[in-house]
């Protein structure tokens, strides 16, 4: 499972970040309504150091050439697009950066029906990013029905975002999809908007990677290929199968 801590803004805190046992990825975002905005070249020079994590810049309907300038300045191992970018947009960009990065198209996700155009970005991008559908772009804190993603039948792998807070390891542990490959962790994690509280992450990763060292898959056999998902406020049923 892929953790991602998003919305990193001190060089001193993404060091910290970057020294927990579990976090792969740290998100910087270059959107300058965000409150997260990144923006010093203190922070690109402290990314530039990290080795035992991956960075992730994060834009918003940004142009091409300010991604690719942001990307070579600091380094980026992933771009994450969180805006109203398009296929074309994809295409191109992706003969615009260096072939080693990876690329994230993010989806504001309130009910099935946001998941039905998504189908225009497979193979386009190496991860899709499953956040809370708000007025903005993200970091809300706030948490969407995850078991609208159960209607999810592409083959592109996802990370689930908006609002996991410390309380949703329960939650975490029940919501179970073959595509789920790492969550998205930010504001319900600070003590302020871009400082992580390290104490309180650290303690929340290592749970969550105990919880999710073995995963389980729904048993589709053909006496249950048609049971629908439990919802996320009910225990799991029976019928299940271990992967570990």
């Amino acid at each position: 499972m892929l953790i991602k801590v998003c919305g990193m803004k001190e060089p001193g805190n993404i060091g910290q970040v970057a020294t927990i046992t579990g976090v792969d990825l740290i998100g910087l975002i270059f959107y300058e309504l965000s409150p997260r905005y990144v923006d010093s070249d203190d922070t690109a020079l402290s990314v530039a150091s990290l080795t035992t994590v991956k960075v992730v810049g994060v834009f918003v309907n940004a142009t091409q050439e300010e991604v690719a300038a942001k990307c070579k300045e600091f380094r980026l191992d992933y771009i994450q697009l969180h805006g109203i970018e398009t296929p074309e947009y994809l295409i191109s960009l992706r003969e615009q950066l260096p072939g080693k990065v990876k690329i994230i198209k993010a989806f504001p996700i309130q009910n099935a029906e946001d998941l039905k155009h998504i189908s225009g970005y497979e193979g386009l991008c190496d991860y899709f990013l499953f956040d809370t559908k708000t007025s903005g772009y993200g970091g809300s804190g706030e948490a969407f029905d995850w078991n609208i993603l159960q209607q999810y039948k592409g083959f592109t792998e996802f990370l689930l975002s908006g609002g996991i807070a410390p309380d949703s390891l329960e939650a975490l542990s029940r919501f179970q999809h073959k595509l789920c490959a790492g969550v998205d962790l930010n504001s319900r994690f600070e003590t302020a908007p871009g400082i992580k509280d390290i104490p309180l992450l650290k303690e929340f990763v290592q749970q969550l990677k105990q919880n999710k060292r073995c995963t389980v898959l729904p048993n589709f056999s053909k006496t249950s290929s048609t049971r629908s998902f439990p919802a996320i406020s009910q225990p799991v049923t029976p019928n299940w199968r271990i992967r570990c």
